[in-house]
């Protein structure tokens, strides 16, 4: 359990960290922002701060405790967004989308690395003991 609480921690802090520092350049429509999506990709202004205020909510939300149902949908909304922006990338003929790969595996890493911990939080909160009493905590 250890071992996976360490890895979880790793690959979502590293993932809300870029996800969080990309979104503030969003929000603000830094020109940068405006030139990537706006200039090249062709998204509409009011779009930019739009997905980075949802991109910023949701790496909040991935690193609050609880709140399961609505990390699987930031999960999810994570995997959209770099999906679709590796696709707009792509789209236009620059080979900028090979960058992309390396958000996808850290999005891909800490949803796998999520779901090990949830399940073995699972396990330990209803772990059998010898006498057939239920334990329901990892300390007992």
């Amino acid at each position: 359990m250890k071992k996976t609480n360490i890895l979880f921690w790793i690959f979502t802090g590293l993932f809300a960290a870029f996800m969080a520092s990309g979104a503030i350049f969003d929000i603000i429509s830094h020109p940068m922002a405006v030139q990537g999506m706006h200039t090249e990709l062709g998204y509409p202004l009011y779009f930019i701060p739009f997905i980075g205020v949802a991109k910023f909510l949701g790496a909040v939300v991935i690193l609050l405790p609880g709140f399961h149902r609505i990390k699987e949908w930031a999960y999810a909304g994570f995997a959209y967004d770099l999906i679709g922006a590796t696709y707009s990338i792509l789209a236009i003929g620059k080979p900028d989308w090979v960058g992309m790969l390396i958000p996808l595996a850290l999005l891909a890493v800490a949803y796998i690395y999520y779901n090990k911990r949830k399940k073995l939080q699972a396990q330990a909160k209803v772990a059998p003991r010898a006498e057939g009493t239920l334990v329901t905590s990892a300390m007992a």
